[in-house]
């Protein structure tokens, strides 16, 4: 009799293959530190994970909702530090945390100046600009005067980010220093630039790199943060 022949092997059938939103946050986090966060869909995410992209879609909604889970997820597990009662202090406190939050992973910086996309953040994640806003009103701001407290903050701090970390990736692209001085010396004739025609940045032009290389960030805020209440002061007095 012969022997029965070996039932033919079928395909997986049933449920497609499990992941965890936090799979998917951790992929999603290794795509943006290796290619960048543009580079970032759910197609992608899938095929780093092994799954469909379907099976993500049962965590994100669409790009932009990954986008934001991603950015809500960073922040709210950033530790708050105590912020003072004073509060010019508390703004400089707050700025400085959102800097120092930021610095490490500029992407987010990126994302987050996307018009409408602090809206969509949890209110876990934004309790900094609460406490700029906060403090502003109570150095005696009107709603107005807080508002472009923070915007200003906001926009200082994201520019020292991302040109900050512009910087750092274009020299270890190109594997470029520093320009040693804006103008050559002592041989101005090997220089692009006339110093007499520019004689305030001749003058400081050997300091230039040195000096700019500088973390300066919370003595810029503090200037910042102090202008912009004597400003709204002043205007309240008008």
């Amino acid at each position: 009799m012969p022997a029965a022949k070996p039932t033919p092997t079928r395909g997986r059938t049933g449920r497609p293959p499990r992941t965890s939103r936090a799979e998917v946050l951790a992929a999603a986090r290794l795509i943006i530190e290796r290619d960048g966060w543009e580079k970032l869909t759910v197609r992608r995410i899938a095929g780093e994970i092994g799954v469909s992209a379907m099976t993500i879609y049962h965590h994100v909604d669409d790009r932009g909702d990954l986008l934001v889970q991603l950015v809500n997820d960073h922040l709210t597990q950033l530790p708050r530090p105590d912020l003072p009662d004073d509060p010019r202090d508390r703004i400089v406190a707050a700025g400085i945390a959102g800097h120092d939050a930021l610095a490490a992973h500029p992407w987010i910086a990126e994302v987050v100046t996307t018009d409408g996309f602090l809206s969509r953040l949890d209110d876990a994640a934004i309790w900094l600009v609460e406490a700029v806003v906060s403090g502003a009103a109570q150095a005696g701001c009107t709603p107005e005067q807080s508002i472009l407290v923070f915007r200003n903050i906001w926009y200082y701090t994201v520019g020292e980010i991302l040109v900050r970390a512009n910087t750092r990736a274009r020299r270890a692209d190109t594997d470029a220093a520093a320009p040693a001085v804006i103008f050559a010396r002592p041989d101005p004739s090997i220089s692009k630039h006339d110093p007499a025609r520019l004689p305030g940045l001749a003058a400081v032009s050997e300091q230039w790199v040195e000096v700019s290389a500088r973390d300066t960030f919370a003595d810029g805020l503090e200037a910042l943060v102090d202008g912009l209440l004597a400003q709204a002061a002043r205007r309240r007095q008008r």
